[in-house]
C-alpha cells in the first residue's frame, strides 16, 4: 500500500469521525439540560467544523481552506466568550 493511499484512507477516517462527532454535538445541543452544556455543544460543533475545513484543505491541496479555518476558529473564539459572558452578566458589552 502507497503512501499516497493510506493519506486518503485516513482522510476519509477522520472526515467519519469528526462527522460523527458534529452528530453527537447537535445531539447535546438539544437534549443538553443546561445551558452551559448547550454552550460546550456548539463549541464543540465549531471545532469539528475547523477540522473538516482542514482535512478537507489537506484532501485537496488548497491554500484557501486553511485561512477559512482561521476565520472559523477566531469566530468560534469570540463567540464563546460572549456567550459566556452573556451568560454570567446578562450583557455582553459593559
Amino acid at each position: 500500500m502507497s503512501a499516497a493511499a493510506l493519506l486518503d484512507i485516513m482522510i476519509v477516517v477522520s472526515m467519519v469521525a469528526l462527522l460523527i462527532g458534529s452528530v453527537l454535538s447537535m445531539l447535546r445541543l438539544a437534549l443538553g439540560p443546561t445551558t452551559g452544556d448547550r454552550i460546550l455543544a456548539l463549541d464543540t460543533m465549531v471545532i469539528n467544523a475547523l477540522g473538516l475545513v482542514v482535512v478537507l484543505g489537506i484532501y485537496q491541496g488548497v491554500q484557501v481552506y486553511f485561512e477559512v479555518a482561521l476565520l472559523i476558529a477566531m469566530l468560534g473564539f469570540v463567540s464563546t466568550v460572549a456567550l459566556a459572558r452573556f451568560l454570567l452578566r446578562g450583557d455582553i458589552i459593559e
